[in-house]
C-alpha cells in the first residue's frame, strides 16, 4: 500500500506492482476491511476515498467525487450538497441524520460547498452527522451536477443510476419516498 495525505486525511492506494504481488491477499484484506476507509460491514466498504470519520472532511474536486461514486458501485448512495451557513441545509440536517441511522445499507455522503472548514466541522458536530462529507469550498462538485444553490440531494441506486433528485430542502415525505426507490 502507498499512503498519501490529502486535505487532512490519510488514504491508502495499492500501486500496480503491489497489486500484482498481493492478489492472493486482496480477498483477505477486503474481508477484514483493511485497505478501505471504512469498516468492512459498512455500506461504503471497499472505497479507499471514503473518509473514515464524519469530521475528516477531505478536500475533494469533481474528479475525486466521481471516482468515489464509482468505488461505491454496488451500494445505494444518498448525496447531500450542503453548507453550514445555509438555513434550509440546517433545517434538513436532522432528517438526514435519522435517515442515515434508519438505513444502514445506504451510504449517505455529504458535499460541503462554499464554506469554511471550521463552519463545516461545527455543522457536522451540531447535527451529529453519522456519515462522511467531502469539502469542496469552490462548489465545483455542485456545479457539475447541474444545479444552482443548496441544499440538493441525489439518490443513486446500487448500480449507480440516479433515481431521484430533490432540489431544495428535504421533507420527511420526500426523504422516505426517495429512499424507498433505492434501498433494497
Amino acid at each position: 500500500c502507498v499512503r498519501f495525505y490529502h486535505g487532512g486525511v490519510t488514504y491508502r492506494r495499492l500501486t500496480a506492482l503491489a497489486l500484482v504481488f498481493s492478489l492472493g491477499l486482496a480477498a483477505c484484506s477486503a474481508a477484514s476491511g483493511q485497505g478501505s476507509g471504512v469498516d468492512a460491514g459498512s455500506p461504503g466498504a471497499g472505497s479507499d476515498l471514503l473518509p473514515i470519520s464524519p469530521e475528516a472532511l477531505p478536500l475533494m474536486d469533481v474528479a475525486g467525487y466521481q471516482e468515489l461514486l464509482a468505488q461505491l458501485h454496488g451500494t445505494p448512495v444518498v448525496v447531500n450538497v450542503w453548507a453550514s451557513w445555509c438555513g434550509p441545509c440546517n433545517q434538513e440536517a436532522p432528517l438526514l441524520h435519522q435517515g442515515a441511522i434508519d438505513q444502514p445499507g445506504v451510504q449517505f455522503l455529504g458535499v460541503d460547498i462554499l464554506d469554511s472548514r471550521e463552519g463545516a466541522i461545527g455543522f457536522i458536530r451540531r447535527y451529529s452527522l453519522p456519515y462522511p462529507s467531502l469539502f469542496n469550498p469552490s462548489g465545483t462538485i455542485r456545479d457539475s451536477l447541474g444545479v444552482i444553490g443548496q441544499p440538493d440531494t441525489l439518490f443513486y441506486d446500487a448500480e449507480g443510476v440516479l433515481q431521484a433528485q430533490v432540489i431544495g430542502p428535504l421533507t420527511q415525505a420526500s426523504l422516505d419516498h426517495n429512499l424507498a426507490k433505492i434501498a433494497a
